[in-house]
């Protein structure tokens, strides 16, 4: 690669069933005059013309024979952002690259293959051969001894061979953006591709525990959540987040097409961009796109309902995603449940709208836009109660079951079930 910048690349996808990448389209990234980036994107001639061509997002880049312009994410398509690295990863290129601000091209050049979703990217027409070698599990606490440097701004312990912390530094990125600062490596089981994420020094709790103890409660509440596990390394615990865009077989990897809700609902990181962070809004868009729409808003309502149950102020867009095995779409499994313990008792806040009320996690306001959620009043309430009693009653022992200590299940106990959550409803109750 040059020193130069590049302005175009070529967007690579692997399509259903295939485990080999062909060559989707091209992007280019140009700023006009007053420093605005566009983004341009068009798929390749060759690649419309095939039978099994599948589009990148399902609203904003459907397969067609024309330019497609934006000025949205920096000029990023939110398809193609969603396939470039995280707060981590660009946290990783930074430090790899020696630039404090390198730009949206550079991210998504050097993210590397297992990155989330189906697609990718390069500067040659033809796209290279995917990667058959990942981090393995034992691995595991070198990369643990790396991302506690790099979170520190310290050095990067140099191994054996001259380049390995700049291999090591590679693999660590995941490349999606649906996840955050949290430090995370790709590595792989017998069993296929697993997200390592560790835990921080300046955790209030042990985060990896307490995590896949959420994933579990959310199961036993009936949620679709991705499979976990948690293994020491070094002393240290470390949560094994089980790829759910990735199925291994003798061939290779194939891989789910994969976009954020912030895609979905074209929405962004900014503050001026919060009245699009709407369950209500996204519960809409998953009816248009995915093909059994009843099915994934109901899911959808349940995610919702924990999230408030369990105090997931962290439910922002990019936490949420849709996935494409084949040609149809649909919710993907859940993914980062992580509970908080805000200030106050009586109102706490999602990230997202859910209700009349905007974003109060409360029963009344979860349950004022049922309908969008193709739920029945009765049928809404139900879940509602099962899951409210679910968690109320099994919380402390699926944590403590989970190796959650004592002391932070103490530290946790104030999350699930907060008291007003019913407090509204009892007041109308009244009124």
């Amino acid at each position: 690669m040059t020193s130069e910048t590049p302005t175009e690349c070529f967007v690579y996808i692997t399509l259903p069933g295939q485990t080999e990448p062909v060559t989707a389209g091209r992007f280019a990234l140009i700023t006009d005059r007053r420093g605005t980036p566009e983004g341009r994107f068009v798929y390749g001639r060759s690649y419309l013309e095939r039978p099994n061509a599948v589009a990148l997002d399902p609203i904003e880049l459907k397969l067609a024979p024309r330019t497609y312009s934006t000025v949205a994410l920096g000029g990023v398509f939110g398809a193609l952002r969603d396939a470039s690295p995280d707060y981590w990863g660009r946290r990783v290129i930074q430090r790899h690259l020696g630039k404090a601000q390198p730009g949206e091209m550079e991210y998504l050049l050097y993210s590397p293959d297992d990155r989330a979703g189906a697609l990718g990217f390069g500067l040659n027409q033809r796209p290279p051969a995917p990667k058959r070698t990942f981090n393995q599990t034992l691995d595991l606490e070198k990369v643990q001894v790396i991302a506690d440097a790099l979170m520190a701004d310290e050095d990067v312990p140099a191994g054996d061979a001259a380049d390995d912390h700049d291999q090591v530094e590679k693999l660590l990125v995941i490349g999606t953006s649906m996840g955050g600062a949290r430090p995370k490596a790709v590595v792989e089981g017998e069993d296929g591709l697993w997200i390592a994420k560790f835990n921080r020094p300046d955790d209030m709790w042990n985060c990896a525990r307490v995590e896949h103890a959420m994933l579990i409660l959310a199961r036993a509440c009936g949620l679709t959540t991705a499979e976990s596990r948690v293994v020491g390394v070094g002393g240290r615990d470390v949560l094994l987040v089980k790829r759910f865009d990735r199925e291994r077989t003798q061939a290779g990897y194939l891989r789910t097409r994969m976009i954020s809700a912030m895609t979905l609902l074209r929405a962004e990181d900014t503050y001026q961009s919060r009245d699009k962070w709407s369950y209500v809004l996204l519960a809409e868009e998953i009816r248009r796109v995915c093909a059994e729409p009843t099915q994934n808003v109901a899911e959808l309502f349940r995610r919702m309902c924990f999230n408030a149950l369990i105090s997931n102020i962290d439910d922002h867009p990019r936490n949420h995603a849709l996935i494409a095995k084949e040609a149809d779409w649909k919710l993907s499994p859940a993914y980062d449940l992580t509970p908080a313990v805000p200030v106050s008792m009586e109102h706490r806040d999602l990230a997202m709208g859910c209700g009349d009320a905007g974003r109060f996690a409360n029963a009344g306001n979860l349950l004022s836009q049922r309908a969008r959620f193709l739920l029945e009043p009765v049928q809404a309430a139900e879940i509602l109660g099962a899951m409210e009693a679910q968690v109320q009653s099994t919380w402390y022992a699926t944590a403590r079951a989970t190796g959650v200590s004592e002391r932070d299940c103490e530290k946790i106990a104030g999350a699930f079930a907060y008291p007003g959550f019913r407090q509204q409803q009892a007041q109308q109750g009244r009124t």
